[in-house]
This record gives structure tokens, C-alpha cells and sequence, in this order.
């Protein structure tokens, strides 16, 4: 019962702490309030649901430096996860469209979320090197390099917007594996089923090598193959 409630409890929590989010995209400049309101929410959420979570790994998380976090992506659980388990201030990479969207663009703005153009051409190149010039800045940064969700779990090939984005600001990329998310939400469904989920932070991959910024393909492969080898132990 408490999961069949849990997308009800998320929607009125949106509603309830909405008033305080836009008052602190007025207020304060650095998003961090908004952050933390983000977390509240994702907590309400995971409390209500009755999932259990496992985090292991979070002495890999560099800290004073800017980073991305490259995580696997089988459910929209998977944001609120995210929120909860990792113990910093962080921003996501998200689709540009959604900025588009009245109060909740306003909301996205004003906590420093980055929008990725992803219609291609030079569009989609400037937006990404905005997004490392944010990142330099020293605000980590959480992507869904797959793009989409997983219908079944099983990690799908990467896109390479987002390991770029890490090449050009010339930061180490930290791999999360989250393992057993599309059981409690599967995708397209709004239903959340009890559960537990775990979740590991694994060794940070470096983009810039002796003679210089590591090859996209050779970095997408190694946090690929990261993120496998994390979701097959857990299996």
C-alpha cells in the first residue's frame, strides 16, 4: 500500500515545497537551496515508498574538483536516487525542452541545471561547451549517458554528449552503477513496487592523459565497461 501511494505523495510534494523552490531561484543566486529542496523531495519519496538502498563506494567520489558522475538509466526512480545517495551538491545535464516548460523551466534555470541541445549540428556542439565551461566552475554534474531508459535493466551503448562534456573541461568521470530501479518503477509505468536497490560509486575514469585529452571513444568504453562490470557483480 505504501508503494501504490508513492506517486500521490510525490505530486503533493512537488506542490507543497514548489512556493519554496521558486522563492529561492529569486533569493539565491547558487541554486544550492533549490538542491537541497530537490533532496527533501527525493527523500519524501523514497521514505514513502518503503525502498531500501544500498550506496557502496563513496570514498571514489573526488572531492574540491570538478566531475561527472556517468550513471546507468532503467527508471525515472533513478533521479530521486541520485538525489539521495550522493552527498554533495551536484547539477543534472537534461534536455533543453524542458526549460521550455512555465514555473518548472524557471525552477530548472535557477538551479543551474544544464540544458543539452540534442537536435545536432552546431547547435548541439555550443550547448555542450557551455556545459563544460559550467562544469569547470567546479559544480559537478550527473549524466545518463544512454540517453533514454532501459526497458529491462541491462545497460545500453553510450552517447557521447555527456562523456564530451567531461573531455572538454578535462575532469575525471565517476561511473554509478543503480541496480534494481526498472523493478520498482518500470518504464512506462507510474506504479512503484517495494524493493531494494543498490547502488556503487566505482573508480573515476580520467579524460586527459600524458600527451593530452583521452579519445572519446577509449573514455566512453572504460566507464561503459565500468558501469557493466558493477551491474553483473550485483546480478
Amino acid at each position: 500500500m505504501r508503494a501504490a501511494f508513492t506517486p500521490i505523495v510525490a505530486i503533493l510534494a512537488f506542490m507543497f515545497l514548489f512556493p519554496a523552490v521558486l522563492i529561492s531561484g529569486i533569493v539565491d543566486d547558487s541554486g544550492n537551496w533549490i538542491h537541497r529542496l530537490a533532496r527533501l523531495w527525493a527523500k519524501i519519496i523514497i521514505r514513502t515508498s518503503g525502498v531500501k538502498i544500498e550506496v557502496q563506494g563513496h570514498w571514489h567520489i573526488p572531492i574540491g574538483t570538478p566531475v561527472v558522475f556517468a550513471c546507468n538509466h532503467a527508471s525515472q526512480f533513478d533521479i530521486p536516487i541520485m538525489q539521495e545517495t550522493l552527498p554533495i551538491q551536484f547539477r543534472f545535464v537534461v534536455k533543453k525542452e524542458l526549460f521550455k516548460i512555465p514555473l518548472f523551466g524557471f525552477a530548472l534555470h535557477h538551479a543551474g541545471y544544464i540544458p543539452i541541445d540534442r537536435s545536432g549540428g552546431k547547435a548541439a556542439l555550443r550547448s555542450l561547451q557551455e556545459a563544460a565551461e559550467r562544469l569547470k566552475k567546479g559544480t559537478p554534474i550527473v549524466i545518463f549517458p544512454e540517453g533514454t531508459r532501459s526497458p529491462d535493466g541491462r545497460l545500453m551503448p553510450f552517447k557521447v554528449g555527456g562523456i564530451l562534456i567531461a573531455i572538454k573541461a578535462g575532469c575525471p568521470i565517476v561511473p554509478v552503477a543503480i541496480s534494481g530501479s526498472h523493478k520498482v518503477l518500470p518504464k512506462g509505468s507510474i506504479r512503484i513496487h517495494q524493493g531494494r536497490i543498490k547502488v556503487t560509486i566505482g573508480l573515476p575514469v580520467q579524460t586527459i592523459g600524458p600527451d593530452g585529452p583521452i579519445p572519446k571513444n577509449i573514455v566512453t568504453k572504460e566507464v561503459w565497461d565500468s558501469i557493466s562490470a558493477m551491474l553483473d557483480e550485483k546480478r
